[in-house]
């Protein structure tokens, strides 16, 4: 497969913001070779929230690392909002994941010395805006997140709910068109899991944006659009979810 020359625009289906065919991940050598992804086919659609589901290591963090561009595949098409990630320099791989890519890490990854209207100002930061301009950014959309009495508190004047929230308001203050949610629930009691999925559904799925979760979960299977499980790096099936079957805006 051909991997080094980009994809024409008109090859994508407009609805399309996630492409992968053929993809695969080795680590090691000889002896000590992992197969990772053996030859993953997906497609996640405009205004879609996808579950990647399936059992630990069978891939899912190597793919969506992948398909956030922070991992080349060993081969395969990966075409992300339109761009060939595969034929893309570094440099610019950098700039695509800061002005297009949101990350809802599982342990949160807070700097223990910020603030919360900080924390999630980094992304602003990291783009060259003004302290003050990124910080006041940030503050309006925890005060969205119910977080506008907290602004100035430090991670661990938070409770895990609370820097959760904190977490997503990071991934999407820059207003990413895709995000990618990292176990987002693994650390949350059932209440404050469905609380987390409710904020990353009504504020990240938009008909412009994608919305990938990775999770053991099964709780949070009634928000997601489509699942796609996983087994030995390869997608298995993809079934619709039931959020699919009750969408929130028919046609």
């Amino acid at each position: 497969m051909t991997t080094d020359q980009p994809r024409p625009n008109n090859a994508l289906p407009s609805d399309v913001a996630v492409h992968v065919r053929g993809v695969t991940k080795d680590f090691g050598t000889g002896g000590s070779l992992t197969k990772a992804l053996r030859g993953v086919d997906l497609d996640v659609p405009y205004g879609e929230m996808l579950i990647l589901a399936g059992p630990s290591g069978c891939g899912k963090t190597t793919l969506v690392s992948i398909v956030a561009g922070t991992l080349a595949p060993t081969d395969g098409d990966v075409v992300v909002l339109g761009k060939n990630l595969i034929a893309m320099p570094n440099r610019l791989k950098v700039r695509f994941r800061r002005d297009n890519v949101g990350f809802v890490f599982q342990s949160y990854n807070l700097l223990p010395a910020l603030t919360a209207a900080e924390n999630a100002a980094v992304p602003l930061l990291i783009a060259g805006w003004r302290r003050a301009r990124a910080v006041e950014a940030a503050s309006e959309v925890l005060d969205t997140l119910g977080l506008g009495d907290r602004l100035t508190r430090l991670p661990t004047e938070l409770s895990g709910g609370q820097q959760q929230r904190v977490a997503i308001a990071r991934a999407i203050v820059h207003q990413p068109r895709l995000l990618v949610c990292d176990e987002p629930t693994s650390a949350l009691d059932a209440k404050n899991g469905r609380i987390t999925m409710e904020l990353i559904a009504r504020i990240a799925v938009q008909p412009d944006r994608a919305v990938i979760v990775v999770t053991h979960d099964s709780r949070v299977y009634s928000f997601a659009d489509r699942i796609a499980l996983m087994e030995d790096g390869r997608i298995e099936s993809v079934e619709a979810g039931m959020h699919q079957a009750h969408p929130a805006n028919p046609a």
